[in-house]
């Protein structure tokens, strides 16, 4: 459906908010964030093996959680591959490819952020570019957090700030941006 161009890499090389390796640290800044926008059942996301990992090792269970079985191009080892089946209520598989934002992708984050239970997404192909859109349908009050190659936890904050920041790269994809911001249940001008 959208397609990364090469020219808009780079904007995904810069941290989209504070990073952290201190999960319960992390945790605490989410709860903040919740109630600083009275919204106390705002969904975690979690965008990464290995983020979800260090999430639930720190006690909590993200709302949503996106897995791909990859950290940096390198299949994640066997503790960190074998916790997921045990996440969430509810578990969705769907196909991604690399450099790509999938139909089928976007229907399932909408999805998952909508629902009540704990969603498990395993995406078979890659999930890396599904931070922005998970900040676009997020509710204010909410948090995505994703992977900084090498480096930590992102913790991003979703208000009116980073969903407009979002949509904005969003619409610099290749494709059906109309389309996309359908799937996620964007009402468009």
């Amino acid at each position: 459906m959208l397609t990364l161009p090469p020219e808009l890499r780079d904007a995904f090389k810069e941290p989209l908010g504070p990073v952290t390796t201190d999960a319960e640290a992390l945790l605490q800044a989410v709860d903040a964030h919740r109630e600083a926008h009275d919204a106390p059942e705002a969904p975690l996301i979690a965008i990464g093996d290995v983020v979800t990992y260090h999430l639930r090792s720190a006690g909590r269970e993200p709302d949503v959680a996106m897995v791909d079985g990859m950290t940096e191009r390198e299949q994640v080892d066997a503790a960190i591959r074998e916790a997921h089946p045990d996440a969430g209520e509810e578990h969705v598989e769907v196909a991604n490819p690399a450099g790509k934002l999938s139909l089928e992708l976007l229907e399932a984050l909408y999805e998952a952020i909508h629902s009540s239970p704990a969603t498990v997404i395993e995406v078979i192909g890659e999930e890396d570019l599904a931070t922005l859109p998970a900040l676009i349908v997020a509710p204010d009050g909410a948090t995505v957090v994703y992977g900084q190659p090498g480096v930590g936890m992102v913790h991003v904050a979703v208000d009116e700030e980073t969903r407009s920041e979002s949509l904005a790269l969003l619409h610099r994809f290749e494709g059906d941006v109309d389309a996309a911001l359908d799937a996620l249940g964007v009402e468009q001008a």
